[in-house]
């Protein structure tokens, strides 16, 4: 059979001295890293002869009879000459394909509220501070540097560390800064924060966090001169005190914004539900209602909140490394288990994963997202003994997937319905490497879901709308949103997405084109 050959040749005698391995690796001779094809049956015999010689294998390729190894130079091409040996090559270098100044990604939802061309106008929401109620603000991260921001934390005493990410998240897609690396935000790095941290690092209510916390946040962001307050939060209680306390906020002129709430229902969510406070819904890229959003009497408008791109405070590393160096990244899951080293393993095909297999034992497991939840999924892949469960998305685009509790949970991640599909069609039955290392403090990126994403778009969009004239007050902003807004669904305002998808260049011409008055609040006054 013929080789192919990349390295130096050699003397043939010296070949005879490798086939026999009688030469120990010279340690002061500088090791070359190759990949060697052999005969079919004969990897063995090749990988012997190579820790013989005093090489290193790396891996074992089996299914195309392939070893990657260290050997000196000189044993590298004495390889070339073996009668096992099909091929002998360089293991080329691979770098990653990330790098902190690759060009900036403009997230979909900032085009969809129609903020450039409010910044193509002048007006980027500068001179306007806006309040976040959250998880406390990664101040670290490389896209939100530059920027205005105090705050205070009711849970701890470092409102400027965000152990959780969906302040931070909540953050970038408000204000990440215009700074040709990462993402960047409805109002990029114009508007000033005020953080208050109300959520503990774990993202959970502390046990004293109540309605009570919630209105000395908001109190405290208008007593330190914030105009909007965003909320991705609430709950499906309300209090008359509570209410009252935003009433007055509005009273006082300040806007106040809150997430719709992802249960699916049409039960109020508080304090979203309440008359004085911005309603938000959620969308996906297909301007169709997120299958999460929530459908009652209090939704106001609709922002895009699939598969949010933003801002979060650490670096993850998952993902799924194919035999042939194809690397398929991911996100952890939310309470899933980390690793500390890729975990090898054959890769096999679980579908929806809605019930167990015994052939999963000791397999990596590829899930399809649907019909139950993630927690179930993972729970029947443990069941069939899987190393670690990879589900990939429904629809297009990555998301972020949760568990729902700690527990003794084994790997898992989730991926895109694109590299999902790869593996699925490419690499079942192949061995892979699964990776979900525990994440580390830095300037990260993930897609997430949820009201609490579509919230900071409108947000946003009303510090845009501030910029132009601070004269406007809190009620034309709010009726400006209203009246320009994209109709979606039913004709006319709908539980859904309220009166649309907030609008804010056709907002801004609205403001400066009429004499704002007294405009519909839609059915939850």
């Amino acid at each position: 059979m013929r080789k192919r050959v990349r390295l130096p040749a050699l003397a043939l005698l010296l070949a005879l001295v490798l086939i026999v391995g009688t030469l120990p690796m010279s340690f002061a001779e500088p090791a070359e890293r190759v990949l060697i094809e052999y005969l079919p049956g004969k990897g063995a015999m090749v990988r012997n002869t190579v820790l013989a010689a005093g090489g290193q294998v790396h891996f074992e390729f089996d299914r195309i009879n392939t070893l990657a190894v260290s050997v000196p130079g000189r044993w590298a091409s004495r390889l070339t000459k073996d009668p096992n040996v099909v091929l002998v090559e360089q293991d080329p270098i691979r770098y990653l394909d990330a790098d902190p100044t690759e060009e900036q990604v403009i997230p979909y939802g900032i085009e969809y509220v129609q903020a450039p061309e409010v910044w193509a106008e002048g007006y980027i929401g500068d001179g306007v501070k806006v309040c976040i109620i959250d998880t406390g603000y990664g101040a670290h991260h490389e896209d939100l540097q530059g920027i205005a921001v105090e705050g205070y934390s009711q849970v701890d005493d470092n409102w400027a560390f965000d152990g959780y990410g969906h302040g931070t998240h909540v953050a970038g897609t408000i204000n990440a800064v215009d700074n040709e690396v990462g993402v960047i935000g409805v109002s990029p790095g114009a508007v000033e924060f005020f953080i208050v941290k109300i959520f503990n690092d774990a993202g959970e209510w502390v046990p004293q966090t109540r309605a009570s916390n919630l209105m000395a946040a908001a109190q405290m962001c208008a007593d330190n001169g914030a105009q909007i307050i965003s909320m991705s939060l609430g709950g499906s209680s309300k209090a008359l005190p509570e209410k009252k306390t935003f009433d007055a906020l509005f009273e006082q002129g300040v806007l106040s914004v809150a997430a719709a709430g992802n249960q699916a229902d049409d039960k109020d969510h508080f304090p979203a539900s309440y008359p004085s406070v911005v309603s938000v819904g959620a969308i996906d890229i297909n301007y169709a209602a997120a299958d999460f959003t929530n459908f009652n009497d209090g939704t106001e408008l609709a922002a895009p909140g699939v598969s949010v791109l933003s801002t979060v405070p650490y670096v993850s590393v998952a993902g799924v490394r194919t035999w042939d160096g194809a690397y398929f990244k991911g996100l952890g899951m939310t309470f899933a288990g980390v690793t500390e080293a890729p975990i090898p393993g054959t890769l096999v095909f679980g579908g929806l994963c809605d019930s167990w297999s015994a052939e999963w034992a000791g397999k990596i497991v590829l899930c399809e997202r649907g019909d139950i939840s993630f927690a179930d999924k993972v729970s029947n892949v443990m069941q069939g003994g899987g190393l670690a469960a990879a589900i990939y998305n429904n629809v297009e685009g990555d998301f972020g997937g949760t568990l729902g509790d700690e527990g003794d949970w084994i790997p898992a991640i989730s991926l895109s319905q694109e590299n999902g599909l790869i593996l699925k069609d490419s690499y079942l039955g192949t061995d892979v490497e699964f990776e979900n290392f525990a994440p580390a403090t830095g300037s990260g990126y993930e897609a997430w879901g949820g009201t609490s994403m579509a919230t900071p778009h409108v947000s946003g969009v009303a510090a845009l709308l501030w910029s132009a004239n601070p004269k406007w007050t809190n009620a034309q902003i709010r009726e400006a949103m209203i009246m320009t807004a994209m109709d979606l669904g039913e004709e006319g305002w709908d539980p859904y997405f309220g009166y649309g998808l907030v609008q804010a260049y056709d907002a801004l011409q609205y403001l400066e084109d009429l004499k704002p008055g007294k405009g519909p609040m839609g059915p939850k006054n």
